[in-house]
């Protein structure tokens, strides 16, 4: 059966090879880019049964995406391909410092057009946990309104709702619909996963423990602010405890980071672990996931996560 179903798009990434303005770069490797997928991804590694709905385009781009997905171990029964739109297609510039950009072509794709009809309720209502990022809202109307679906047939079957801002500010015709959507959002799920420039622009705060407790006022049961190097503040109703990272020698690239530190809360959560517990491995996994090039494939496993940490020694022969 499957713990976590998660839904959204997931795009061609094209990366390129060399640091430096794009209007230069010539050489690119394809690889695959998605919160959701990635999240996914995440999860499977980790040793947990996800699933991931999507619209693709009929188009070797999303032939390529939904093999690859399922490949990783991650459910696609419920992906869905078209002939009226393409497969989504972004671009990624690096720089030496460190700092990414990321430019869009996903305008009218495939994931675009997911609507709520789209949706397996049933599928939906026999997991465990339902996964959701503010980008897929920000896709279309249609996405908008299949994600509070969702979010309707599992508060209907009791799965839990958890949410992640994901802030795509290229995708939001003004930040004021953005806000609106999100803090809507936070109220209907259970629990919320934003970071520190996310809780500035929805609520006007960089203090975690205000960002927090906002988001419990209007609903959350578990909050979980993403501090960084600094680790994450975890909070319900009964407490708020900050909870160390995880030192990196060297970042490589952050894309994934937080869709690799979802997984790993809610990967603790599934094996019962208590909120600490799974804030460590959420740490843990995030902080693993900058040491390599590419938005989940540093991703790690469970003996991975083990040897990073410290509480499995490593045999190289």
């Amino acid at each position: 059966m499957v713990e976590v179903v998660t839904l959204g798009e997931t795009m061609i990434l094209m990366n390129p090879r060399e640091t430096g303005n794009l209007k230069y770069i010539y050489d690119y490797k394809k690889q695959l880019g998605g919160a959701e997928s990635n999240f996914a991804i995440g999860l499977a590694r980790l040793g947990h049964h996800s699933a991931w709905i999507s619209k693709l385009g009929a188009d070797p781009h999303g032939q390529y995406i939904k093999a690859f997905i399922q490949g990783e171990g991650v459910d696609t029964s419920r992906v869905i391909f078209t002939d009226k739109a393409p497969t989504g297609l972004m671009f990624k510039e690096r720089s030496v410092l460190n700092e990414s950009k990321v430019y869009y072509y996903r305008h009218g794709s495939a994931a675009s057009k997911l609507t709520p009809e789209d949706l397996d309720q049933e599928y939906i209502a026999q997991a465990k946990y339902l996964h959701l990022t503010g980008i897929t809202p920000a896709l279309s109307q249609s996405c908008y309104e299949a994600a509070l679906e969702a979010i309707k047939v599992a508060k209907e079957n009791d799965v839990k709702v958890s949410f992640d801002p994901n802030l795509r500010l290229k995708l939001w015709d003004s930040q004021e619909e953005m806000k609106e959507v999100m803090l809507d959002l936070f109220s209907k799920s259970d629990i919320v996963l934003p970071g520190i420039e996310e809780g500035e622009l929805l609520l006007g705060t960089t203090d975690p423990e205000e960002i927090a407790q906002e988001i419990l006022n209007l609903g959350a049961e578990i909050v979980i602010v993403k501090l960084g190097a600094e680790g994450a503040l975890v909070a319900d109703q009964d407490s708020m405890k900050r909870v160390a990272g995880y030192k990196v020698e060297k970042v490589v690239d952050t894309v994934g980071a937080g869709d690799g530190f979802a997984a790993g809360f809610i990967a603790g959560q599934l094996k019962g672990y208590d909120l600490v517990e799974s804030t460590k491995l959420a740490n843990a996994v995030g902080a693993y996931a900058i040491t390599v090039l590419g938005d989940m494939e540093g991703l790690p496993t469970m003996e991975e996560v083990e040897i990073f940490t410290g509480d499995k020694k490593v045999v190289t022969r």
